[in-house]
């Protein structure tokens, strides 16, 4: 079997300086850094730090394990080595600033689904790199008030039963797993692209009578399956995850929605558009996928602060642009009155 590439070889036969270039080095710290992570999550209740323990409230109003404070303290440390001027993590209430003339600032969840800690399910890292520009004198969080398409490299960790690196420079995704006895990511799969059809949904069903019509509606003709409008049978996974359904769709296809409902605190999704929803719009992008608030292109939103919320659709674009129709097209939505019943006349 031929020696396949390391992230350090990938990085380094990049254009626009190897790595010399900020963005490789900041890719590599953080890479670095998920590694020393990933020993310590799989110890699980091995580990000496309490991994479950649930000390406080994190930057973005969510419950906050240890490990989530640990997982940004590496992070940090290893950005901290990185060109890297400021940092916008869920685990801090404000920027954190490293090095203010460097060129990068990176906005990261440095370890999302937490709450899985516990019974040994999938968690990862999400992290989104962009320029560090702003005016002289205003304040640092102005640097992440820009739309996503503003990202230079977005990537997202898997720690699973392999730890996996899916990565974009804006030249396609990639695909590295953790190879533990060489100690370093290597390269598994090069310009990946979201298979363009696929019989699988992810949402919290659990939800549903809090949902805004158009969303039930589309759930509702997923489960009519073979009897409805959409004329096949679908399957639906949920996995609360938010990098392990990713990564399933990066594999399989299919669509993820988080929308926003009736509840309080939830009108606008529970997502964090900064931080979780744009790193992730800008990988699935690259990969000729699609992601939206339902409506509109994630990479087009602009954060007016670093923790703003935001309703996610993602998956294969056919899937994701059918979502939007729910919300926009009245054939899509007729079949809810009653003179057209369940099946509806006017759907293509």
């Amino acid at each position: 079997m031929s020696v396949r590439d390391s992230l350090t070889t990938f990085l380094s036969n990049e254009p626009g300086g190897g790595l010399d270039a900020p963005v490789a080095r900041a890719v590599l710290k953080i890479s670095q850094a998920a590694r020393g992570l990933s020993d310590l999550v799989s110890l699980g209740l091995l580990a000496q730090t309490g991994l479950p323990a649930i000390p406080g409230i994190n930057g973005g109003g969510d419950a906050q394990a240890e490990l989530d404070i640990i997982a940004n303290d590496m992070m940090l440390d290893a950005l901290s080595e990185a060109p890297v001027a400021m940092v916008a993590s869920e685990e801090l209430d404000d920027v954190a600033l490293l090095d203010t003339g460097a060129p990068l600032a990176v906005a990261m969840d440095p370890l999302d689904g937490s709450s899985n800690i516990g019974v040994n399910m999938s968690i990862g890292t999400i992290f989104g790199i962009r320029p560090a520009l702003y005016p002289m004198g205003s304040r640092a969080a102005a640097v992440f008030e820009a739309p996503g398409r503003a990202q230079q490299a977005a990537g997202i960790i898997v720690y699973g039963p392999q730890t996996s690196l899916v990565l974009s420079l804006g030249r396609g995704t990639h695909i590295f797993i953790l190879d533990r006895n060489r100690g370093e990511f290597v390269l598994a799969k090069r310009d990946i692209q979201v298979p363009r059809s696929a019989k699988e949904y992810a949402i919290n069903a659990s939800n549903y009578r809090h949902w805004d019509p158009p969303v039930r509606a589309y759930v509702d003709d997923c489960v009519l399956g073979a009897d409805g409008p959409r004329g096949g049978d679908f399957n639906m996974r949920w996995i609360a995850s938010l990098v392990a359904e990713a990564y399933r769709i990066f594999m399989r296809g299919g669509i993820f929605l988080y929308p926003g409902d009736s509840r309080p605190g939830y009108r606008q999704g529970r997502l964090r558009l900064l931080y979780e929803a744009a790193p992730l719009a800008f990988l699935l992008e690259q990969a000729g996928g699609a992601a939206t608030d339902g409506q509109t292109p994630i990479l087009d939103l602009v954060p007016s602060s670093i923790h703003q919320r935001t309703p996610l659709v993602f998956g294969s674009v056919e899937k994701v642009e059918r979502v939007a129709k729910y919300h926009t097209d009245p054939h899509y939505s007729a079949e809810r009155s009653p003179l057209f019943g369940k099946r509806g006349l006017l759907r293509a």
